[in-house]
Order: C-alpha cells, then sequence, then structure tokens
C-alpha cells in the first residue's frame, strides 16, 4: 500500500464526508436546542479539522531526508497527532463547560424525530470512517491517520449515548447537560490516549520483545550459541528505523572475521526487516550490563 496516496485519500474522504455531517447535525441541534446535538456537531467538524491536518502532515512527513534531516521527515505524523489532541482537548473543556451551565440553569432540551435520524445516520457513518482509519493506520503505521480513526470512534460513540439521551429526555429534564458532560469526558479520554502514543514515539521506545525475537531467529545460521546478542535499541523515524545493538564473538576471530559477521547480520535485519542495524563487536570475555 502506498501510504502517501492512502493518508490523502483517508484525509480527504474524512473531510468530505464530516462535513456532510456536520451540516445535518448542527442543523438538528438548532432546531432542538440541544447542547449535546450541538457539541457533537462541533466534535464532528474538529473530525475535519483533524484530517486535514493529517493530510498536511502526511505531505510533510513524504519529503526525502536532506542535510538537515538526514532521517527523514516521518515525525511529522507524531506531530500532527500532538495538534489533533489539542484540538480535542480544547472541544472537551468547552463542551463541559456548556454542559455544565445548562444543567445549573435547569434548561431541558425536546428532542423529535429529526434528532433521532440524524444521530442514527451519524453513528453508522461515523463508525465506518473509523474502520477505514484504522484499517489504513495498520497498513502504513501512521500514527496520526490512527489518531484521525479514534476521533472518529469518539463521535460514533458520543452520537451513540446523544440517541439514548433522546429516548429517555422526556423523563429526565437533565439528560442533555449530563450527556453533554459524559460527551466531554469521552473527548479528554481520547486526548490522552492520542497524546500518550504520540509522546511515547518522539521519546523513543523500546524494541518489542517480537521484534528482538525475530531478529534472533533470522540469523541462526550464524551458530548463536558463539553470538550473544544485548543492549538492543531503535531509533524510529517512522519512515526509516535504525536499530543498534552488541554482539559478543569468541575471542579466537579475528577483527576481520568479526566485522565479515557483523556486516552480514546488518545486511539481513536490513533486507528481512526494513531496519538499519549498526553493531558493537565485543569479546565474549569482556563484561557488560546486557539490556
Amino acid at each position: 500500500m502506498d501510504k502517501t496516496r492512502a493518508g490523502y485519500l483517508e484525509g480527504i474522504i474524512s473531510v468530505i464526508v464530516n462535513s456532510i455531517l456536520f451540516i445535518l447535525k448542527f442543523w438538528a441541534g438548532v432546531i432542538t436546542g440541544s447542547i449535546a446535538l450541538t457539541a457533537d456537531a462541533w466534535h464532528t467538524l474538529s473530525d475535519s479539522l483533524s484530517s486535514i491536518i493529517v493530510i498536511v502532515a502526511v505531505k510533510l512527513s513524504s519529503k526525502k531526508p536532506d542535510t538537515e534531516h538526514p532521517f527523514g521527515h516521518g515525525r511529522w505524523e507524531q506531530i500532527a497527532a500532538l495538534f489533533i489532541a489539542f484540538l480535542l482537548g480544547i472541544i472537551a473543556f468547552d463542551f463541559f463547560k456548556d454542559s455544565f451551565t445548562q444543567f445549573k440553569n435547569q434548561k431541558s432540551t425536546e428532542f423529535g424525530t429529526i434528532a433521532i435520524v440524524v444521530t442514527i445516520i451519524s453513528i453508522i457513518v461515523k463508525e465506518a470512517l473509523a474502520q477505514y482509519a484504522f484499517y489504513i493506520g495498520r497498513k502504513t503505521e501512521n500514527v496520526s491517520i490512527k489518531a484521525d480513526g479514534w476521533h472518529h470512534r469518539t463521535d460514533a460513540l458520543s452520537s451513540v449515548v446523544v440517541l439514548v439521551g433522546i429516548l429517555f429526555a422526556k423523563q429526565f429534564w437533565w439528560v442533555d447537560s449530563v450527556l453533554g458532560a459524559i460527551i466531554s469526558i469521552m473527548l479528554f479520554y481520547a486526548t490522552y490516549q492520542i497524546a500518550k502514543e504520540a509522546i511515547n514515539k518522539l521519546l523513543g521506545e523500546k524494541p518489542s520483545s517480537e521484534l528482538i525475537e525475530k531478529i534472533k531467529n533470522s540469523i541462526k545460521q550464524y551458530d548463536l550459541e558463539n553470538i550473544q546478542l544485548h543492549h538492543f535499541h531503535i531509533h524510529n523515524y517512522v519512515g526509516h528505523q535504525e536499530l543498534t545493538f552488541h554482539i559478543k564473538l569468541r575471542n579466537d576471530l579475528s577483527i576481520e572475521e568479526g566485522h565479515r559477521i557483523a556486516t552480514e547480520i546488518e545486511n539481513t535485519i536490513e533486507e528481512k526487516f526494513g531496519i538499519v542495524s549498526t553493531i558493537h563487536v565485543e569479546p565474549m570475555t569482556f563484561n557488560h550490563n546486557s539490556d
């Protein structure tokens, strides 16, 4: 799958669909005077804004490495995800504030058939968009597209909450205010999840045990009883990954032989995993605190 093309397509589809949904939900919210439904509409519009950020991030991250950025521009994806998280956080705070004010004033809302129909359409369409974004995110490993998928998912869930509220609005005057607060809490949680993943990738992550095991299995032809691998570190630049680790070799091997083995292992890792690796060679008797 072409990562750049897939990112553009996901972003463009999201912008178009969310813009249409925003108009429908905002119209229904104005007619009913519902804060929850209006908040849900602005949540949908924020999806369009986050998708625009995704499109820009895909464009920036696809730029080739240059002298100032020798490892490429892939981390723009994480930066874009942080922008999306920040946007979600602002919207969540605003919704919570409006819900609290409405609850304090004991204001109730009258819903109708229009609100029900629009909300059901929103649930179906937004979950479909979320599934599509998650699929593209898995295929391309683009964290900003995954963040956009979570944005769609929270919008679908908030619409479910609104639908439940519509069904019970006549029995409980406070339901619209409470639903608005619940939606804002859901948005805060999505903000936390998106920011956490992006920050972890920017700060650097420990290589997974699965990756280390796959690397060890891929070089079994070098007789692992006489080669010890340890001290793994991975540097993820999204479009480009670099792995460094240490190997211990028999003391009787020459420098030339040790270099040959290290180079062959590096080539194997790049061919099988697309990761550029750098290996530090040590003698077996060398003491080192291994990871």
